[in-house]
């Protein structure tokens, strides 16, 4: 019998919103969380946007002993991981440690830690540098740390595929529940907006230099420039459907399809990967096409990207076969979180029957997309296709869809912020 595994729990930290709640708020307004950076001062960069993490206090939620020893992105990570299990209904300690695991994605690590560490030794000397330091730019370091706080002692690890990263977390914790993992915690948290994590994506080459938040980041729009960067990301709880209903969980889908591929070099005559990584998700789930409702893309914001992602979504659903929607405009590219925002976003378009904007963007007559932008459209919504590219060639597709009704209900943040 083939296990079905569903979301029953979510935890959000975006620059839009802080909590399911007050993201899915935004995102349905078309608010967007784009501004100048704060964080450090960007004047000397030639790319000077970001979506920044707003409101976000960490010692208003965690200890002083983590704070010392995290990376803003993990602090980030823990609070979303906290938000998610109780937005579960789940108390992790009544449980058996050895039937809980973590997978999260990772893009760069905690990289503001690592600056810090770095000034200090080349200004103060090697006895200054925190101990903490030996992990706390680790790649692993927010699976790591959840795990600890919960006493989660099953399957755990990290996944690096940049973008692509979030969906392939949410995959690989499938897989887990599926051998037999009790619960999962999974998703991605980025967070690299310091002049050490500026510089590394600057290297890229893809980044938007506008200096107007309406204007830098046009996915699929002719004056595409690039993207802007973000922070921020969401946790997911994973259990399998039969135990969920046991406890009388809320679910807010089913993880039903997964596909990934890796793009084969331009010119090769290999070419189709993004589309066969889609068509490999649609199988998994045992899906048509037709069955899809909704389609979030990647969104690069860069044309011959753009129209590579366009073509891929109409070889399969036909010109404006399906509606295509992109809230990170609203959020910018939050790398390894981006996935399991999307994804998150979409289980809650499943909820409540609603696709949000793509803000900002004039799609391009000929990319042949039905873009869905400036209003939410209201309709129902029963299976999303979310769709990611990491940086290098890495593809990857995840299929949600409706499990059990989910209902809107009180959300755990509430009164936090």
């Amino acid at each position: 019998m083939t296990v079905t595994t569903v979301v029953t729990g979510l935890g959000v930290v975006a620059p839009n919103g802080l909590g399911a709640a007050a993201y899915w708020d935004a995102t349905r307004g078309g608010k967007s969380g784009i501004g100048r950076v704060t964080r450090f001062d960007p004047s000397q960069y030639p790319a000077r946007l970001a979506g920044e993490v707003q409101g976000f206090v960490a010692e208003d939620h965690l200890p002083g002993r983590m704070i010392v020893q995290t990376d803003h992105m993990t602090r980030m990570a823990l609070v979303a991981a906290d938000w998610a299990l109780a937005d579960a209904s789940i108390e992790p300690r009544g449980l058996d440690g050895y039937s809980m695991g973590v997978v999260t994605s990772s893009s760069a690590g905690g990289f503001e830690f690592g600056q810090g560490e770095l000034q200090k030794l080349w200004s103060r000397g090697s006895q200054y540098v925190s101990a903490y330091q030996s992990f706390a730019w680790f790649y692993a370091v927010n699976s790591g740390q959840i795990s600890i706080r919960h006493g989660m002692k099953g399957p755990s690890g990290v996944v690096v595929s940049d973008q692509a990263g979030g969906l392939d977390a949410l995959a690989q914790a499938r897989r887990k529940i599926r051998s037999g993992t009790r619960l999962m915690v999974s998703g991605g948290v980025d967070a690299t907006i310091c002049p050490w994590g500026w510089v590394a994506q600057l290297a890229g080459g893809r980044m938007s230099t506008s200096d107007q938040p309406a204007h830098a980041y046009l996915p699929f729009d002719a004056d595409a420039c690039g993207h802007v960067p973000g922070e921020g990301g969401a946790i997911l709880i994973l259990e399998e459907a039969d135990a969920a209903a046991l406890r009388g969980a809320r679910v807010y889908g089913e993880i039903a399809g997964y596909g990934a591929t890796f793009d084969a070099p331009a010119g090769s005559g290999r070419e189709g990967a993004f589309r066969k990584a889609i068509e490999v998700a649609l199988a998994d789930a045992g899906a048509d096409a037709g069955d899809v409702d909704v389609v979030f893309a990647d969104a690069a914001g860069i044309p011959e990207l753009d129209r590579a992602e366009a073509e891929a979504i109409n070889q399969v659903f036909g010109e404006r076969g399906v509606p295509v929607t992109a809230p990170k405009t609203m959020t910018g590219r939050l790398y390894s979180g981006a996935g399991a925002l999307d994804t998150a976003t979409a289980l809650l378009a499943i909820r409540d029957g609603v696709i949000p904007p793509t803000v900002n963007s004039d799609p391009v007559a000929d990319y042949g997309i039905d873009l869905v932008t400036g209003r939410p459209r209201v309709r129902p919504v029963r299976a999303a296709l979310v769709l990611a590219r990491g940086y290098g060639g890495f593809n990857s597709a995840l299929l949600v869809r409706a499990g059990r009704r989910a209902t809107p209900g009180s959300d755990p943040t509430e009164g936090t912020r």
